[in-house]
């Protein structure tokens, strides 16, 4: 499958940057520019079934498989949101960054409760703008466009990967380049007791005070603070 892929900038450093599902790579809007400001390339595909993107079947080892085929190697360090977080995962070996941050990571969808899945399908057909602005009173209007955006472009049918995996644990066994796990405050994807658990694996844990699992759009400030030593 061949990825929407948006680049930009003309460093001589390259930052892949991987959304989260129901959006696109418009979520990093804001983290881009930072990174261009501090002289990288960014890199930021749209997963399959988001953005323009193309649909198809819905599995974490073809989302991976999508990155390792449409992203370059090497990159200086790699970022992955959400579900965008497991995709990385599964693609790092194969991609080889020098560095990969996993941010909210979807690793445990033993997480995923009774009626979410009914409650995000309603969220994406029916949230407009006011709505969503409404629901994050701290997110920027650009932010708020960009969700509006990735709404209106993301292929509902990928929840059937989410019911499909429910109650799996795919926290990975060990870092395979250093590796930073940032987590929500609390985070819904990564329970204590994981956090615990991925940093005896060898993982650098950190938590983005205050912040829910948007943490880049709740306080931008305090998400770039917690990539200190990674970016």
């Amino acid at each position: 499958m061949r990825l929407n892929v948006h680049t930009s900038g003309g460093g001589d450093r390259t930052a892949l940057l991987v959304h989260g599902a129901m959006s696109d790579h418009r979520t990093w809007h804001a983290v881009e520019d930072a990174l261009l400001a501090r002289g990288y390339r960014v890199v930021a595909p749209d997963m399959r079934g988001h953005g323009r993107s193309p649909r198809g079947a819905y599995t974490p080892e073809l989302l991976a498989r999508d990155l390792a085929e449409n992203l370059p190697q090497g990159a200086e360090v790699a970022i992955g949101h959400s579900m965008g977080g497991l995709a990385l995962s599964l693609a790092v070996e194969r991609l080889g960054p020098r560095r990969a941050v996993y941010y909210d990571p979807g690793w445990l969808f033993t997480a995923v409760r009774d009626g979410d899945i009914a409650a995000m399908r309603k969220m994406v057909a029916t949230a407009d703008a006011e709505a969503i602005a409404a629901a994050n009173p701290r997110w920027s209007p650009d932010d708020v466009k960009a969700e509006a955006a990735g709404f209106a472009l993301f292929d509902p049918d990928f929840f059937t990967m989410i019911t499909d995996c429910a109650g799996q644990d795919l926290l990975p066994a060990r870092p395979v380049v250093p590796s930073l796990v940032q987590l929500a405050d609390p985070s819904f994807t990564i329970s204590p007791e994981a956090a615990e658990e991925l940093k005896e694996r060898g993982f650098e844990v950190r938590v983005v005070a205050g912040t829910g699992h948007c943490s880049h759009r709740d306080d931008f400030d305090a998400y770039m603070a917690s990539l200190d030593g990674w970016i």
